[in-house]
Order: structure tokens, then C-alpha cells, then sequence
């Protein structure tokens, strides 16, 4: 079980202190840079198997744990208002179609799992599960299943249950694990520098 942190609750805020007067100018800000952050992320492919590696899921989820889950949620939420409105900001766009005609597509239900996540991964964040392996490790499994539900359900209605796992789980399977355990290093150890640089333990 995690420790209730005191505050700063999340890496933004121990970054970035949050004034007051301030506030709504950091906000837009780090909103702006984390859909740009997604907005590339999806455009690169790691060569992996059994199929090319993209790193929007662990851009998402580390923007969730990171802002928590307020300015995450926001985030990715301006990030698919980009994507309706028309400009090519997820994997496969323009060249398979963009706007609300790529959204309804088979990544429909996985882009609307990418709320789901950031905002249960920044609200375990904000309770601490974030700063040691194990719980940064659950922490990006919820946010995982999270993206997969509403994949899953929504091509199904497309292609069928059994297509839907063969083509829109197995594949991805390996990645996501590998993504995983990325996370769980990275933000232990981001809260470690960030924590020694404040003076703190």
C-alpha cells in the first residue's frame, strides 16, 4: 500500500511550484507541451515483435502520473480536440484519414481509453503510486486495461470478438509489458532526483 504523500502530490507540481496567480498560465502551458509530447510520440515506430513499437500509451500514462489527474485529463482531452478538428496528431495520420473520420475508425475506442487512463494513473499518482516500482508498475497495468476495454469493445462491434483480440491485443502485448517496466523505472527514479534536488528524502 502506498504512502499518502504530503504535498507537492505530483512531478509537475514538485517541478513547477503552483502559484496562485500563476496557475492558469503554468496549466495551459504544460497542457500545450504535453499533447505536442503525445503529438510526436505517436508519430514515432521502435522497430519491436511481433509488431513496430509507438510510445503514445507510455507518453499518456507518464503525462497522467505526472500532472495528475486534473491537468492530465485536460491534456489529453485537448489532444483528441486537435485530432477532431482536423490536424494529424495520431498514429497514421493523414494517410489514413483524419478528423472525427479517423476517430470512428478502429483506434476509436482505444483514443477514448486514453481518458480513462490518464485520469486513473493520475489519481493513484496523486496517492503516492508512483514513487516505488511496484505500485508505478500497477499504476500503468490499470492504466493499460484501461486503454484496452474501450478498444477492445468498440472494434469488436467492427470486426468481431475474436479478430478484435487477434489483431487489437496479442500484437501489442509485449510492447505494453516493455512500457511498463520503462515506467516503473522512470518515475521512482524521477521522484528520487526531484526529491534529493529539493533536499528532501
Amino acid at each position: 500500500m502506498a504512502n499518502i504523500p504530503t504535498a507537492p502530490a505530483t512531478l509537475a507540481a514538485a517541478i513547477w511550484t503552483e502559484e496562485k496567480s500563476t496557475a492558469f498560465l503554468r496549466n495551459t502551458i504544460l497542457a500545450i507541451a504535453g499533447t505536442l509530447l503525445i503529438w510526436l510520440s505517436a508519430k514515432i515506430q521502435i522497430p519491436f515483435i511481433p509488431v513496430p513499437l509507438t510510445m503514445t500509451t507510455l507518453v499518456i500514462l507518464l503525462i497522467g502520473a505526472a500532472y495528475g489527474w486534473r491537468l492530465g485529463l485536460a491534456t489529453v482531452a485537448l489532444y483528441l480536440a486537435e485530432g477532431a478538428a482536423g490536424l494529424p496528431v495520431f498514429a497514421g495520420t493523414p494517410e489514413k484519414g483524419i478528423g472525427i473520420a479517423y476517430m470512428m475508425g478502429s483506434t476509436g475506442g482505444y483514443l477514448a481509453g486514453y481518458l480513462l487512463a490518464v485520469a486513473a494513473v493520475g489519481w493513484l499518482a496523486e496517492r503516492g503510486f508512483d514513487r516505488n516500482i511496484f505500485t508505478t508498475a500497477f499504476a500503468m497495468l490499470t492504466g493499460n486495461i484501461l486503454i484496452y476495454v474501450p478498444g477492445l469493445l468498440w472494434l469488436q462491434s467492427l470486426i468481431g470478438w475474436e479478430k478484435s483480440i487477434i489483431y487489437g491485443l496479442m500484437p501489442f502485448i509485449y510492447g505494453d509489458l516493455t512500457k511498463l517496466a520503462l515506467a516503473a523505472a522512470i518515475l521512482p527514479g524521477a521522484w528520487y532526483m526531484v526529491n534529493k534536488a529539493r533536499g528532501s528524502k
